[in-house]
């Protein structure tokens, strides 16, 4: 069983910044790809970015691209999204998730264990 905990959201003015983190307990957490998902209200959830094994790998959305940073540090078991430029749009509850296998890294239901979730609202 794994467990995933969200922490850093919070209101933001537009073009300010957060850092989520999100940290793992249960299994071997360098041993899984990561990624982080969100969901704004009245919307279906959707991908923001992953994340490798060993944290070489990324991926994007084309929303954050450019703006969002995915990283993570395999000996704190601890995955992090460094959001900047913030815009209205970003308002979502964000979730971190872990894949243990596939490499579909877009598709939630690649995913096998989730966060609770943390609220991001970005204010214009």
């Amino acid at each position: 069983q794994v467990q995933l905990v969200e922490t850093g959201g919070g209101l933001v003015q537009a073009g300010g910044s957060l850092r989520l983190s999100c940290g793992g307990s249960g299994r071997t957490f360098s041993d899984f790809n990561m990624g982080w998902f969100r969901q704004a209200p009245g919307k279906e959830r959707e991908f923001a970015a992953a994340v490798s094994r060993n944290g070489l790998i990324t991926y994007y959305a084309d929303s954050v691209k450019g703006r969002f940073t995915i990283s993570r540090d395999n000996a704190k078991n601890t995955m992090y999204l460094q959001m900047n430029s913030l815009k209205p749009e970003d308002t979502a509850v964000y979730y971190c998730a872990l894949r243990t296998s596939g490499s579909a890294y877009q598709s939630e239901k690649s995913y096998d264990y989730w966060g609770q979730g943390t609220q991001v609202t970005v204010s214009s």
